[in-house]
């Protein structure tokens, strides 16, 4: 044994006592740590205190590749490190980087595996398109890190999309592999790449068809999908599903089958490839329809747009046929905040859980509310689920066909288009129909995943989280109606993991066009035929069946088969306004979304900072706040309609995917998890009696229920369970940090605004 006495906090504060000469490399040679040190004191040899000594193990760690993957560079006595509480600790390994991840190799293997791993991505690995920012330290310098470099990095920190930050020190490596290593992972994340030198392309030739794999996700790639979901919204009295684009002579933005109003004749999509169309989206019980619009270019002579607008007017009459369903244009990008804007509040946002360390957390925990405000990702949240509000107020309430316009309707139209459809129809809050309309509205409706997720690192300027920010607005609804939802938050956020992860082609093309081109052309074998990607919604490709529990929600109300049949019999109507007017409607005057005469008194009860987050939807005007109350003040139907509560703190933060990698923002045993775990060991204890009671009858019923992963280590559940379990917290101060640093400052505590210094004995 080696070993210095005293105490931890003596150690930090003394200087070394005991000088070791033996190397890291003697230490490794020697066994497996019990206990990992400081880097300092593992480099140095200094201070080092009780090492335990296991049995030796082999060094020799080798990578496990997928098909298709090549190892380009590696590097070997790479200290990964942890940073907690300013100390650096960590593990030693093997670095590597390959064309598909980034990957840490520890010598000393875990001894629990995690419960909900992943097959294809572990905890160590970082896929290349997952890396946002990456830095190097150059004398306690942090620099970042780009093609030409002068001077290699004694520490590499990687920021990653999913909010995972690694550092890696490379002090103990030699020379020439940590010129390898950095110059191989900034060569492979900081340059642009070719499109064919993508993974995805690399896999699909490589990696055997599995015949087995099964998915029952609608793909909207035959007509006859189209046609069956006409059916199934009973949208097939006025629209047609057409197979025009089957060749993409109309448009390579546009899917090869989708559907129109009856009256449009195949001669009207040749005309304008597409733009000017109606393309129908969805259709609501009472007959009004949800459609959308490709905008013609500002930009026109006199002649051309003379024209267009001609052309515009015939399109709108097949839309337009009061009595029955009048048409409200919805022009998006007039009313809602634009992809600049996303990406700006979203770079902002990230930076809050991009967190080095657990002072630089608590530093940031004094003024953490601000900043997060400051951030204004939340506030645009709650404008696209107020625009679906809106939406739905003039199909639901107004009977009133919708037409959202956008340039190119694969953007802001993706996100209403889905946003509608998830809050009006249940079938889209079961898994498979979420999954299905992802596949329409998304992949068909040709959002440009490729330029938004920035997969080719070639131009910042088309980025934009639009997705994600359609997914953050998916989970305010799951979080406020959880019994209305098939799937769980987790399924939302490995959903968003996903968008990294480049052996799907689900999140890597621009438009179907894209696909179909590049599995035709990227074969090479023609006898093959074209490639076969695969869909992200094999979901056993990444999980085994005990992970794949944790995405299916156990409480969900689903529909009994005695209510079906029972609204079947009595022809069963919605709570809210489902008659067809025999008169066209007229719009209710004009209010503000959350403008009320009481205004005055919550300003002046609650103050300006809380006012001004009730009263910031007031910026677009809307005839749906009626219609919003009246909902509110009904039961829920988990199986018709909901709406999201959009005032104040309603609209939070989804702290499984962006606090999910910091120990100290859990909460052990608390959060939803803790509910749901309760609840469900309730309901086994009720199914448990109830099989007693039937078996005593001689009813050959079997009532078990397969047991949740939830209730199976209660003790070790998390607020951010399955991504993390419980971990050692650092200490949290009772004075912020921050606010120690500013004592000695002239500036008056009092006077500075949302401080709060928390004083209570923790």
């Amino acid at each position: 044994m080696l070993g210095a006495g005293g105490s931890a906090a003596a150690a930090r504060g003394a200087k070394p006592s005991f000088v070791s000469y033996i190397s890291p490399e003697a230490y490794l040679s020697l066994g497996n740590w019990e206990e990992v040190k400081t880097a300092e004191e593992i480099a140095n040899g200094k201070a080092v205190k009780e090492v335990h000594l296991k049995d030796p193990i082999e060094k020799e760690v080798k990578p496990h590749l997928l098909p298709g993957e090549v190892l380009l560079c590696e590097a070997d006595m790479v200290l990964k490190c942890v940073q907690d509480d300013g100390s650096n600790r960590g593990a030693y390994g093997k670095l590597i980087c390959t064309n598909f991840k980034i990957s840490f190799l520890g010598y000393c293997a875990l001894e629990e595996e995690p419960q909900f791993k992943n097959k294809v991505i572990g905890e160590n690995d970082i896929t290349l398109q997952c890396v946002d920012q990456l830095y190097g330290i150059y004398d306690d310098r942090r620099k970042p890190l780009f093609n030409q470099l002068r001077r290699y990095p004694e520490k590499i920190i990687i920021y990653c999309k999913d909010l995972r930050v690694f550092h890696f020190c490379l002090r103990y490596t030699k020379e020439e592999e940590v010129k390898r290593i950095v110059s191989g992972i900034v060569h492979q994340t900081q340059t642009p790449k070719l499109f064919k030198r993508l993974f995805l392309f690399s896999y699909v030739a490589a990696a055997p068809k599995d015949t087995e794999l099964k998915n029952q996700t609608v793909m909207f790639d035959t007509v006859t999908d189209w046609r069956q979901e006409l059916e199934r919204t009973k949208g097939n009295l006025k629209f047609k599903a057409v197979s025009a684009n089957q060749d993409y002579k109309v448009s390579k933005k546009l899917p090869p089958y989708f559907v129109v109003p009856m009256a449009v004749s195949e001669e009207s999509l040749l005309q304008y490839q597409g733009k000017g169309v109606p393309i129908w989206c969805w259709s609501c019980h009472n007959g009004a329809s949800l459609l959308k619009m490709s905008s013609f270019p500002k930009e026109q002579d006199d002649s051309t747009s003379q024209m267009q607008k001609i052309f515009l007017e015939g399109m709108y009459k097949t839309v337009h046929k009061p009595p029955y369903e009048a048409m409200k244009i919805d022009d998006l990008p007039s009313s809602l905040p634009s992809l600049q804007d996303i990406q700006t509040a979203y770079t902002r946002f990230k930076q809050l859980f991009l967190v080095d360390n657990s002072s630089d957390f608590w530093d940031t925990d004094v003024k953490w509310f601000s900043l997060l405000e400051s951030t204004n990702w939340q506030e645009i949240t709650r404008r696209y689920l107020r625009k679906a509000i809106e939406v739905i107020d003039w199909l639901e309430a107004q009977n009133t066909n919708v037409l959202l316009v956008e340039e190119n309707t694969s953007d802001m139209c993706c996100v209403i288009a889905s946003l509608v459809q998830i809050m009006m129809d249940p079938f889209c809050r079961t898994k498979l129909g979420f999954q299905s309309l992802v596949q329409k509205e998304w992949i068909m409706g040709g959002h440009p995943f490729l330029n938004r997720c920035n997969h080719l690192h070639q131009t910042e300027k088309e980025e934009a989280p639009v997705f994600l920010l359609f997914l953050d607005c998916v989970w305010q609804l799951v979080q406020q109606y959880p019994p209305a939802f098939e799937f769980t938050e987790t399924y939302l956020t490995v959903l968003s993991d996903c968008l990294y992860i480049p052996i799907f082609s689900t999140f890597f093309f621009n438009c179907q066009h894209q696909q179909d081109t590049a599995a035709t052309c990227g074969s090479c074998d023609a006898e093959s035929g074209p490639l076969s990607f695969l869909s992200v919604w094999y979901w056993s490709v990444q999980f085994e069946p005990e992970a794949l529990a944790f995405l299916n929600n156990p409480l969900y109300a689903e529909k009994s088969k005695s209510d079906k049949m029972q609204r079947k019999i009595t022809k069963f109507k919605h709570q809210r306004q489902l008659s067809l007017p025999l008169t066209q409607s007229k719009p209710a005057p004009k209010r503000g979304f959350f403008k009320e005469e009481t205004d005055q008194l919550i300003k002046n009860i609650l103050g300006k900072r809380i006012s001004r987050l009730i009263t910031s939807s007031d910026e677009l005007q809307s005839t749906s706040r009626e219609f919003y109350d009246s909902w509110h003040y009904k039961p829920v139907d988990f199986h018709g309609i909901l709406l999201p509560r959009l005032e104040g703190p309603a609209i939070r933060v989804w702290a499984q995917r962006y606090l999910r990698w910091i120990p100290e923002a859990q909460l052990p045993g608390g959060g939803t998890i803790a509910t749901a775990s309760t609840v469900l060991d309730t309901i086994q204890d009720v199914q448990s009696l109830q099989k007693k009671v039937d078996e005593k009858r001689n009813q050959v019923v079997s009532l078990e229920m397969e047991k949740s992963p939830l209730t199976r280590n209660p003790a070790r559940l998390s607020s951010l369970f399955p991504f993390a379990l419980l971990q050692r917290h650092s200490f949290k101060p009772v004075l912020p940090t921050s606010t120690w640093k500013d004592l000695g400052s002239e500036e008056d505590l009092a006077s500075r605004d949302d401080d709060f210094v928390e004083t209570n004995d923790a």
